[in-house]
């Protein structure tokens, strides 16, 4: 009998500690872990887009600007090949930094996890763990606007997406994380006929499959 009711307080305590885990502990890290985790990736993106666009990316040769013999603007155009292979070094480079992070992980203290302020940087810490899955996608948006007589400013941008499945002790969740970064703003002089822009951004940029 007194094996039974041992048993009994044992399932009973399992059973109310599961419950407890699945309906307050696991929401709080899997929100704790995604504001964390959304934070590190950008910062990571962010830091390979500035590395590699000031070491590959100059506008001059980059993009080229034709006039005519009165110094009139006739053509814009953009070396979408070169801004191809910067794209597909940012994803490769991104790629391979978010995988290093992600095997290491991130230890989130449990006062954080649980919104106590008194303990927020205290106590036991949770490991985070990520990977990338799915694509990292990466492409070019461009703008151009007036900026005074006959002077116009273009801005370039390069967007970085990726999805990343995040992994705490209790199960995981994927997510997705989108972050846009200008790397050129110029000012053209000359007035820019909309006839004359043929950049062909819209077509540039990379989608790499993550290598699980």
């Amino acid at each position: 009998m007194k094996i039974i009711l041992i048993i009994s307080v044992i399932t009973i305590s399992t059973v109310m500690c599961l419950y407890f885990v699945n309906s307050r502990i696991t929401p709080a890290i899997i929100t704790a872990s995604d504001v964390e985790i959304r934070a590190v990736v950008t910062q990571t993106i962010n830091s390979v887009i500035m590395q590699e666009y000031s070491k590959q990316f100059t506008y001059k040769d980059i993009i080229q600007v034709e006039k005519d013999k009165e110094d009139n603007i006739v053509m814009v155009r953009a070396d979408t090949l070169k801004m191809n292979k910067i794209a597909c070094d940012v994803a490769l480079e991104s790629q391979n930094k978010l995988r290093n992070v992600g095997k290491v992980g991130l230890k989130i203290p449990m006062g954080y996890i649980m919104k106590n302020n008194l303990l927020a940087f205290f106590g036991p810490s949770i490991t985070i763990r990520m990977q990338p899955i799915g694509y990292i996608e990466t492409k070019y948006l461009s703008s151009f606007e007036s900026a005074g007589i006959n002077q116009a400013r273009h801005k370039i941008s390069v967007q970085v997406k990726t999805n990343m499945r995040v992994m705490i002790p209790f199960g995981s969740e994927d997510i997705q994380v989108k972050n846009e970064v200008p790397i050129s703003e110029t000012i053209i002089v000359g007035k820019v006929p909309e006839t004359a822009i043929d950049l062909g951004l819209d077509k540039t940029g990379v989608k790499l499959k993550s290598g699980n």
